[in-house]
């Protein structure tokens, strides 16, 4: 008779009937073959529900929806919600579903709400802390990602909490993670006397007599945003002032993005115009030990596609055969997602493609990349930081820029690339010999005004102002 169980952090099928060779977990972010084992004319089927990925440690599968893809009759095989290390797991109708290890009381409104009284009427003295966030928990990356480095070195007496949407998100060393809406999220979130996101703040914020927020936010902007998106609303207005009187302090990278930042979110605190830490790295940074860690082969041309996310659909665009790119250029190209798409897309599959969006860290595929192709991602203000060629692929320029959500400045005008609208010019441009001729003005001039800053000691600059500010308690 077949069942089913979990073993420490395995899923395990039992009893079934021989020979079955092969059958795997497959997820929209990951995938993990089972291990087998025969006796007596049945097959145990055995699913890790923990992997390292991109090369760091073992944690848990990322939460949703897993098929389990074999030709065995799993009909009517069920396991109930049950508690693992680091998740929850239940099993119906061949899918498998991993949730976040939050004790099922604290999940439904009744708990969450408690919780949230408990966090804004809390009273105890602030630790010495920093709670980190970076794109609502999805990963440990960005600014953030950098000042906590650098913090770490600086200041090791300094406890570091990262907020987490679950437990496969890998943080620093020595860093405590804590699960978005668990009772340790709201009691770290409410005790830590420094907070550093790049996003808004979401849930209820109560502000504890002496906390701090430095809003490092995630790129310089091209396209418009906050008050300056199309469209007048008056709800829109109201939250993004409520949500900008939360930060004590707006990081730009340049002054350029330090007067839009000011004006999109009427901000009233300190602008501190230092860079952004996360592109030190680029000046530092090992490419070669990136590429290792893709499986890369030294000498691989390497292209990194990173589009933008869009207002109006949930999945990475599709304007690319992304296989016929790696063909045509005779490289490797990596596709890098918004992190917006990273929960409702799925990886794409090719024979020289890796789909890197649920890769950690944008700055190291920058580093690992000989080439970008973007589109309005504010990636381009980053990568111009190593000089790099850069093409434009933009099929709805148009639409994007007239109805979706306009821009700052001429794209076209000013790209320090070539700007294409389909894949047999993106094909040519890629081909050209002259490119870096062709643009070496427009680059220069473009890295003068958005890349001044960009010396590689960002970070180092950042985490003395909040020292001297007292921000961080470095006694």
């Amino acid at each position: 008779m077949t069942s089913i169980l979990v073993r420490d952090t395995s899923l395990v099928i039992s009893g079934i009937p021989t020979p079955h060779a092969h059958a795997e977990l497959v997820g929209a972010r990951a995938r993990v073959q089972a291990a087998s084992a025969s006796d007596s004319g049945t097959t145990e089927l055995v699913f890790a529900l923990t992997q390292s990925r991109w090369g760091g440690s073992v944690l848990p599968l990322p939460t949703g929806e897993y098929r389990i893809t074999t030709d065995a009759d799993l009909a009517g095989l069920t396991l109930t919600d049950t508690a693992m290390d680091g998740m929850r797991v239940r099993v119906a109708e061949g899918i498998v579903t991993i949730s976040a290890p939050i004790d099922p009381v604290y999940q439904s409104p009744e708990g969450q709400g408690a919780l949230e009284r408990r966090y804004t009427a809390a009273g105890e003295p602030l630790e010495n802390a920093v709670f980190f966030e970076s794109f609502y928990g999805r990963n440990a990356s960005c600014n953030p990602l950098a000042l906590d480095r650098e913090i770490a070195n600086r200041l090791p007496e300094v406890t570091r909490y990262w907020s987490v949407v679950d437990r496969s998100v890998d943080v620093p060393d020595g860093a405590i993670a804590v699960v978005e809406g668990s009772p340790e999220w709201w009691r770290a979130r409410g005790a830590s006397r420094l907070l550093i996101v790049n996003d808004w703040l979401r849930r209820a914020f109560a502000r504890r007599p002496g906390q701090k927020v430095l809003q490092t936010w995630h790129g310089t902007p091209l396209k418009r945003l906050a008050l300056h998106r199309p469209g007048f609303d008056p709800r829109r207005m109201v939250a993004v002032i409520r949500e900008s009187r939360r930060w004590d302090g707006l990081l730009a990278q340049n002054a350029y993005a330090s007067r839009i930042l000011k004006a999109a979110y009427r901000f009233r605190g300190a602008l501190w115009t230092e860079g952004y830490p996360r592109n030190d790295v680029l000046i530092s940074g090992d490419a070669h030990a990136v590429r290792t860690t893709l499986g890369i082969a030294p000498g691989e041309r390497v292209l990194l596609y990173a589009p933008t996310w869009r207002d109006d659909r949930t999945e990475m665009v599709d304007f690319l055969d992304l296989n016929e790119l790696a063909r045509a250029a005779d490289a490797v190209v990596l596709v890098r997602g918004h992190s917006r798409t990273l929960l409702p897309g799925r990886d794409t599959e090719g024979p020289r493609v890796i789909d890197v969006t649920s890769f950690p860290d944008t700055s190291r595929l920058i580093l690992a990349a000989d080439e970008l192709i973007t589109d309005y991602s504010s990636v381009m203000f980053d990568f111009s930081v190593t000089g790099k060629p850069m093409s434009f692929l933009v099929p709805d320029i148009e639409h994007y820029r007239g109805a979706l959500r306009g821009f700052y400045f001429d794209l076209i005008a000013h790209a320090p690339g070539p700007v294409v609208s389909n894949q047999a010019d993106l094909h040519m441009a890629l081909a050209n010999p002259q490119r870096a001729e062709l643009f070496g003005q427009r680059y220069t001039a473009w890295q003068h005004r958005f890349n001044s800053r960009d010396d590689g000691r960002a970070a180092e600059r950042v985490v003395a102002r909040l020292i001297d500010q007292n921000w961080l308690d470095a006694s």
